[in-house]
């Protein structure tokens, strides 16, 4: 008789694991199902499952540099900055900006796409999209309910 494993018995045999930092597990899932958001709502419910106490670190892709952007679509880092710095009023806003900038990967490839010079995977877009609304779940999640309220119309921006 076989006995499965935990990751088998609670719907994460398509999960990839992986260890780099102790305490801490990697699991990159290959998970069909008619969205991204089903595949990536699906995939994060079964890991609650067979994971007590798990915690979301993050979900990806998402959190992206230049060098990142560049390599997804297929051009040069210099390609990114220079589509950044020349079209600065209307190149997405970074969710840090310092000598390492980051953005959220959906809201670059949703800019490239509406420009029509680039060839953006639509799957890609929808999957971007849903791991930067389950990061930024995941960030409300720790807002207290007073700040929530004051800061919704000071920090709110318009939404693509």
């Amino acid at each position: 008789m076989t006995v499965p494993s935990a990751r088998h018995a609670h719907g994460c045999n398509d999960a990839l694991v992986g260890i780099g930092i102790p305490g801490r597990v990697a699991l990159m899932f290959t998970r069909e199902a008619d969205s991204a958001r089903a595949a990536i709502i699906s995939a994060l419910a079964n890991v609650r499952d067979a994971v007590h106490g798990a915690r979301l670190v993050e979900a990806t892709p998402d959190f992206v540099g230049l060098t990142d952007v560049a390599d997804t679509v297929g051009v040069s880092r210099q390609n990114m900055r220079k589509l950044m710095t020349t079209h600065a009023g209307s190149f997405p806003l970074p969710v840090h900006e310092g000598a390492a900038s980051v953005w959220h990967l959906a809201d670059i490839l949703r800019w490239l796409d509406e420009r029509g010079s680039y060839d953006v995977d639509p799957a890609l877009i929808e999957i971007a999209d849903t791991t930067m609304q389950v990061n930024l779940a995941r960030g409300a999640a720790r807002l207290l309910p007073a700040m929530r309220q004051e800061l919704a119309a000071l920090v709110a921006g318009p939404t693509p």
